[in-house]
Formats: structure tokens, sequence, C-alpha cells
């Protein structure tokens, strides 16, 4: 065959590509091999975020080309710079800033059609086991994908069961403590009656989910989305659609959802939005569910609330001091010193001096920031073995106990760091499994038991005397991601997340 013929060949056969061709094939070749198992094959977001360029609006490209090459402070997202060539690099950020040939829609119609009725009619009210239903533990396994039932007192496993794909933003509870809703990363809102062992109901309110959560008198779910920029309000009881909001400011600039919140002893969700600099809080107990706005100085990434929930504390990832919203007045009323990237999310509280103050870890630098909730001053930055994720207490225990989850150090994120409430100093280093990462700690309703999570595929639980930090037992789990109890968070402990 002479050359003519050859060429022509290839180019019927789908064999010859232009040198445009053939970029297009390289950059969609890298996207599959390192970015579509956390991101999803259609750039819609799965364990990670979506990518797409209504989501990168605060992500500018030089930034973006350098969290490819040298990952993300505080996520799994890894860096490529050992695996992508710079050109590669820079084509792969070209392409996800490049808009969908046709964005999907997932609005109210979406909704609807997603929604599964599992179980009709009403279950028996009284748990088919015997523990205290008060001191469950619900444990989510990110290594397969299931949750499990733990008794908070003989610390043995009542039901394993299987959850949607990459929970996100922690469970959360109806206010007696039966229901648990899970909110997934893909946009799915399970509900499971805790008293019965069964899976209720589930419907998909998002394509990309931040997370969720449930009024305080149980009778509405709110689900805050990353895609479509959306708030979305579900029935309690069915998890059937009461309405969809979209997210954007008075000009009509659309955002995600940074976090959504209730806030109990005012009747009211709070959702602080990404993209714009506000947040809302939606009344749960007024017809059709108002919106009050609130403008903020700064983006809320993440936030957290005092104990009256009359004072919001947020922070921007990038920014440089957390902001004091007073939610009555919807003005400013502090800034706090916050080096680095605290994760406010995980924040707890506790009286010190006499004085109500609030710790929270840092996802950047090694240490715990304290500061008075009166006068909104720093009260010490303690040194830890490197940057957390996750801090909790007990309203029973001396100590406040934090990780080295986000550290890059081994020998960091394998320890755990216990600070006296009392003198604000470092007080012990434990080691639940040397050389394995050790996270989220959460206590049974007494506070006599803390329990560790090893994060590995291989992992487990392991709970400890909290008073004399003996271990007491160790439970194999597949990457016990966090355990959430019942009491702890119906009652909104100050020492664990709300």
């Amino acid at each position: 065959m002479n050359a003519k013929w050859l060429g022509l060949g290839m180019i019927l056969a789908g064999l010859w590509l232009s040198p445009g061709a053939q970029a297009v094939q390289t950059v969609e070749k890298n996207y599959a091999e390192h970015c579509a198992s956390c991101h999803g094959a259609e750039r819609l977001g799965g364990t990670g975020p979506a990518l797409l360029p209504e989501n990168l609006a605060r992500l500018r490209r030089p930034e973006a080309i350098k969290t490819i090459a040298q990952g993300r402070t505080a996520t799994q997202m890894a860096g490529f710079s050992d695996k992508l060539t710079k050109e590669e690099i820079e084509a792969l950020v070209k392409l996800v800033y490049t808009p969908l040939p046709k964005m999907p829609v997932w609005g109210a119609d979406e909704i609807i059609t997603s929604h599964i009725q599992h179980v009709f009619g009403t279950l028996p009210d009284k748990p088919v086991f015997s523990a205290d239903p008060l001191n469950l533990f619900v444990v989510v396994e990110v290594g397969d994908h299931h949750a499990t039932i733990l008794d908070g007192d003989k610390f043995e496993p009542i039901f394993r069961f299987p959850t949607r794909y990459a929970l996100h933003g922690g469970p959360k509870f109806s206010p007696d403590g039966r229901f648990v809703y899970f909110g997934s990363r893909d946009g799915w809102v399970s509900k499971f009656d805790i008293y019965n062992l069964k899976t209720v109901a589930e419907v998909r309110a998002g394509i990309n989910m931040r997370n969720i959560a449930v009024s305080g008198d149980g009778k509405t779910v709110l689900a805050g989305n990353y895609l479509p920029h959306s708030l979305v309000l579900l029935n309690a009881e069915d998890l059937s659609l009461i309405k969809v909001i979209p997210t954007e400011d008075g000009s009509g600039k659309s955002s995600r959802v940074s976090a959504v919140y209730q806030a109990e002893p005012r009747g009211s969700f709070i959702a602080a939005l990404k993209d714009v600099k506000e947040a809302w809080e939606i009344s749960y107990t007024e017809k059709d569910f108002p919106i009050r706005r609130i403008q903020v100085k700064d983006y809320l990434d993440d936030f957290f609330f005092d104990q009256s929930y009359r004072h919001l504390i947020g922070a921007a990832r990038d920014g440089k001091k957390g902001q004091v919203i007073d939610l009555d007045s919807g003005k400013l009323v502090a800034e706090i010193d916050l080096p680095g990237m605290p994760h406010l999310g995980s924040g707890i509280t506790w009286e010190y001096n006499g004085h109500p103050v609030m710790a929270t870890p840092n996802l950047k630098e090694a240490l715990v920031s304290v500061i008075d909730m009166q006068t909104w001053q720093t009260v010490k930055q303690i040194k830890t073995l490197g940057p957390g994720f996750f801090m909790r207490s007990h309203e029973n225990t001396p100590y406040a106990w934090t990780d080295g989850f986000s550290s890059g150090d081994p020998a960091s994120r394998d320890a755990m760091t216990l600070i006296d409430k009392r003198t604000l100093e470092v007080a012990h280093i434990l080691r639940p499994m040397p050389g394995k990462t050790a996270a989220h700690v959460e206590f049974t309703r007494d506070g006599k038991y803390a329990l560790v999570s090893i994060w590995e595929n291989d992992g487990a639980l392991v709970v400890y005397d909290a008073a004399t930090l003996k271990e007491i037992k160790r439970l194999p789990m597949n990457k016990p991601s966090g355990k959430y109890n019942v009491y702890n968070k119906i009652t909104h402990s100050a020492g664990t997340s709300h």
C-alpha cells in the first residue's frame, strides 16, 4: 500500500490525529486517569467537588495550576507535579474552566422523580434492640460506604448497612434521636429509622451537595448544594420536596452553598454562601420559609455558633481574620485573630477562668486557637504536633482532644493531642496505632469513654477510658471517618460539632 492510501486509511480508521486532536485526547486521558475518580467522569463531582467554571469563581487560574501541581491543604487533593508536565497541568486547568456543552438540570422535577419511599405506613416506635437508644453511635465507614449502629455501653455493633456513595458533612438526627439523616456528596439524602434498623426514604436533592441540616422541631430537612447553586427544603417525614431556593445575591449573582446548620433557639436554618458575601437565615417556623439576608465582610467557607446561637463565627479559606456576626442585629461585632486556616466547623466550647471560650483546630498550621467569647480576644495559641482537622471534648472530661489529620507528616498524623481545658497546656500525646492516621474523637453520653478513628481501610475504632486514658477495646472498621453519639448530638453538647 502506498503512502497516499496508507494516510487515507489511517484517517478513515480514526487513527491519525492532528496536533490539536492529539492534545485534546491527551488532556482527556489525563483527566480520566488522575481526576475522574474523585471529581466524576463528567466533572460533576464525586468525593471531590464539581470542576466547572460555575464552581471555580473564587479560584484563579494560576492558583488552579498550583493546586493541581502541589495539592490543596486540608483536602484529599493530592499534587501531581511528579506525574504531569507543566503543559499537561495547564491543559487540565483549561479543561476545567471550559463550560460543559450542556449544563445538567437538577430542579424540582428531577428531585421529585428521584424520590424513593422504602417504607410505607408506620413502624413500631420502640427499638428492636435492648441497648440504650440515646447512647448509640452512628459510625460512618467510608472505606466501603457503610454505616454501623454501635452500642455505646457494650461497644458492640448492632447493625451494619450500606449507605450512598461518599457521605459528607456528618449525619444529622431527629430531635428525639430516633431517625438519622445522611447526605452524600453526589446529592442523595437518606432517612434511616434507628429503632427499626430500616432506611425509610431517599431523594436526590442535587448533583453535588455540601451538607444537610434537620430543623429543631424535626419537621424539615435543608440540603445545601454546590451544583446546582441551590438550597432544597424537604419534608423530614418522607423526604418529599417542599421547595427549591436558588442561591443568588440581590444582583442575581449565583453561588454555591458553603454549609447549612440549624439554630434551634432561633427556629431557623443558617446558610453561608461560598461565592457571595452573604449568610442567610431561613425561618422554619414561619410559612413559606422567609429568607433574611445578612451581609458579611468576607466569604464564609466555614462557620460555628456560640452556645446561645446568637453569634455566628465564620472564616474564609484564604482570609486573615475570623468574623463574629451578631445574628440578632446582623452586624459584625468583632474580628478574631485566626492564623492559617481554622476549621471552625469542628470548633468546641467550654468554661475557662469563668469565661466561655471557643477552640478551633487549624488545617494549615500546627496550633489550636483558644478565643474568649466575651472579649473575642485570643487567650492562647496552643502548639500541636501538626495541623489538625477534628477537635472534640465533653462536659465531663478535663481534656480537649485534637488530631494531626491535616499534617503531611506521618509522625503527627498518627497522634492524638490532649489539651487540659483547665490549664490550656498539652497534657498527653496518644498514638492509637503507630504509623496509621488517627482522627475524629467522640464521647459516650456520660463522657466516660472516648472513641478514636483509625482512618484506614484496615482501620478500627479504639475505645479509651477518658479519665485513665487506658485502652478498653478495639473494633475493626473499614476507614471509619466519624462516629456520632445520639445523645451528645441531640443535646448540642459543647464538646461536639452541631
